[in-house]
C-alpha cells in the first residue's frame, strides 16, 4: 500500500510537505504543490481516515444511523442509503453504517471522534435520541421530521402533504368512501414520523372533502395484507378508493382485491405511496406518489456538509410530493 513517505520520495519533498498539501494548513509554492499532486495521482495515494484526521482534524467519514427495527422495509431503506453513500463519495467522504437504535451507540461514535457528522434515519415523533443528538459537537441531519425538531436539521418527503394529496386525488375521481392502508402495526405504534404524518394528512383531506375515511395498519405478509383489505371492506363495504402506504404489502393488497372480485381501477381506485419502481412493477398500472429515497439521502449529505463547513443554522427541508397518474380513473 502506498504511504505518504512514498509520495514524498516521488515528489522530492518531505512527508510533512505532503501533509501540508493535503490539509491546506500551510502555503506551499505552486511548483512544489503540483509535484506533490502529480505524485499522489501517479501512485493512486489515498490517505486513510486516521491520517486525514491528524492532518485536518477531520475523518471525512459520515455516520449513518439506520436502525433495522421490526416492520422496516429494508429494500426502501437501501434507496435512502444509496443516496447518502453516492453523494458522500462525490464529496470524498466515506460512510460508517450504524444499525443500533440506542442512544449509547450515538455517544460512542461521537465521543470517539470516528465521524465528522451524523445522519439519522427512522425518526420517531418523540424520538428518545434527540436530546443526545442536540448535544453533539458533530452536526446532525435527520431523515424524518420529529414533533419538535428544534436545533436539528431535517430533510424528508412532506409525508403529511402526501397523505392529503392521495385522499384529494381519490376525491377528484369521485370517490366518497376511501381508506388508507398504512405501514405495519409496529411502525404505527412507534409513532414513526412518516407514518404519523401520512395519517394526519389523510384525515385532514378526508375532512376537507367530506369523505368517509377508514385507516388500517397493514402487515406486510400475504395473510396480513388480506386481513387488512377484508377488515376495511367488511367494515365499510362502500369503499371504492384506497391509498396504500406499504410497499411490501402492495402486491398482496392487489391480489386480495382481485380475489374479492374488485378490479383495479374499474371497481376500486388504488393510489400507492411508494418509490416509483415499486408502483410500476405491479400487475396493473397504479397512480402513485413517489418516495424519492435516493434524492432525500443525497440532500441529507449536502445539508450535513454545509453545516460542517459553514456552521449553518439548523433547517428543515420537506420535498413536495409528486403524483403520477397511470391507468384510468374509476
Amino acid at each position: 500500500m502506498t504511504t505518504i513517505e512514498d509520495v514524498a520520495k516521488a515528489a522530492g519533498v518531505s512527508a510533512s510537505t505532503v501533509s501540508y498539501v493535503l490539509s491546506g494548513k500551510r502555503s506551499i509554492s505552486t511548483p512544489t504543490r503540483r509535484r506533490v499532486e502529480q505524485a499522489i495521482a501517479d501512485l493512486s495515494y489515498r490517505p486513510h481516515a486516521g491520517a486525514r484526521a491528524l492532518a485536518s482534524s477531520r475523518t471525512n467519514v459520515i455516520g449513518l444511523m439506520v436502525p433495522l427495527r421490526a416492520g422496516v422495509d429494508v429494500s426502501v431503506v437501501m434507496q435512502f442509503v444509496t443516496g447518502v453513500v453516492t453523494q458522500a463519495r462525490a464529496a470524498d467522504h466515506d460512510v460508517l453504517l450504524l444499525t443500533q437504535d440506542d442512544v449509547g451507540g450515538i455517544e460512542r461514535v461521537a465521543a470517539g471522534s470516528m465521524v465528522d457528522a451524523i445522519i439519522v434515519m427512522d425518526v420517531e415523533a418523540d424520538d428518545e435520541r434527540l436530546p443526545v443528538l442536540r448535544g453533539l459537537r458533530q452536526p446532525t441531519v435527520l431523515i424524518g421530521l420529529p414533533r419538535d425538531p428544534a436545533g436539528l436539521s431535517c430533510v424528508d418527503l412532506d409525508f403529511e402533504a402526501a397523505g392529503r394529496l392521495g385522499a384529494s386525488r381519490l376525491a377528484a375521481e369521485g370517490h366518497r368512501e376511501v381508506a388508507l392502508l398504512g405501514p405495519p402495526p409496529e411502525v404505527v405504534a412507534r409513532h414513526t414520523s412518516y407514518a404519523d404524518r401520512v395519517i394526519r394528512g389523510f384525515r385532514h383531506s378526508c375532512a376537507e372533502h367530506s369523505l368517509t375515511g377508514e385507516i388500517e395498519a397493514c402487515e406486510t405478509t400475504p395473510d396480513g395484507a388480506r386481513r387488512a383489505v377484508d377488515t376495511v371492506l367488511d367494515r365499510a363495504p362502500g369503499t371504492t378508493g384506497l391509498l396504500v402506504h406499504n410497499e411490501r404489502a402492495l402486491p398482496h393488497v392487489l391480489g386480495r382485491l382481485a380475489e374479492r372480485g374488485q378490479a383495479v381501477p374499474d371497481d376500486v381506485s388504488v393510489v400507492a405511496l411508494c418509490p416509483t419502481a415499486v408502483a410500476t412493477a405491479q400487475a396493473v398500472p397504479l397512480t402513485s406518489i413517489d418516495i424519492p429515497g435516493e434524492v432525500i439521502g443525497g440532500v441529507a449529505v449536502d445539508m450535513v456538509l454545509a453545516r460542517l463547513d459553514d456552521e449553518k443554522p439548523a433547517e428543515s427541508r420537506l420535498l413536495a410530493p409528486v403524483l403520477t397518474v397511470r391507468g384510468h380513473a374509476a
